[in-house]
């Protein structure tokens, strides 16, 4: 009977022992597991020529509150004036949108009050035509919309925004740029390995930042990706976080 009573809390014992050995042997497999991973980032860059183009314009014209009829004349022979000088410079029609004529009401200063909503007398009107040309003819739409002097000559009140420059292939671009940045990424890690006295093995995970597309030497960069649309050369930056084995 005295026998007895030491089995069950020796079976008990030796139980929890199994457990206990169990539990750190699959925390140092894991450990080790982990241990056999090396994680490094790798980047690539490549400079790209914008191939498109997008110039955004206007031309405006204010007249009376009774000349309304009289100032949409006048815009449409302002735009037949646009469209002569865009089409004389090589410009095709295809490349061209034309907007609808945006009409903004102006109304009276009295007592030297402004008004800019309902309410006031309304003294006048402003016609605004918006135009876009979008072109693959980077540099010939380039140096016609620094000379605008022409249209300005024969009355038309021409305004220019700043010229956007894309570049179209960034799609197809970035798998060739994650093939890279990845290389770059692999010749670190097998560095890193070698000062270590181990052998680099296969890849385990890899995962791509944003693109950044900035001017060429430039800083600029973005949580979120960067895009330059205001220069014509332009390079783009990929980053590649991967995992290798280690051997």
């Amino acid at each position: 009977m005295f026998k007895n009573q030491f089995v069950l809390p020796i079976a008990i014992f030796s139980v929890a022992i199994i457990a206990a050995t169990a539990i750190v042997g699959g925390t140092f497999y894991k450990v080790k597991s982990l241990s056999d991973l090396i994680s490094v980032t790798g980047s690539a860059q490549k400079s790209i020529t914008s191939d498109v183009v997008k110039w955004q314009a206007s031309f405006s014209r204010n007249v009376g509150a009774d000349s309304l009829k009289q100032g949409n004349t006048q815009i449409k022979s302002d735009l037949e004036v646009v469209r002569r000088f865009l089409k004389d410079n090589g410009v095709e029609d295809k490349d061209v949108t034309i907007f609808p004529v945006s009409i903004n009401p102006i109304y009276e200063q009295t007592e030297g009050k402004y008004y800019y909503g309902g309410g006031g007398v309304i003294s006048g009107y402003n016609l605004i035509q918006n135009i876009r040309v979008e072109s693959a003819e980077v540099q010939k739409i380039t140096d016609l919309a620094n000379n605008t002097g022409p249209l300005i000559d024969q009355g038309v009140l021409f305004s220019s925004q700043p010229l956007e420059y894309y570049y179209s292939k960034v799609a197809e671009l970035k798998v060739e740029m994650l093939s890279e940045a990845t290389k770059d990424a692999r010749a670190r890690a097998e560095k890193i390995a070698e000062s270590a006295g181990s052998e680099l093995g296969s890849i385990r995970a890899a995962s791509m930042g944003v693109m950044q597309i900035t001017p060429v030497n430039s800083t600029d960069i973005s949580d979120y990706g960067y895009y330059d649309t205001s220069s014509i050369e332009k390079q783009i930056n990929a980053i590649v976080k991967a995992s290798f084995s280690l051997q």
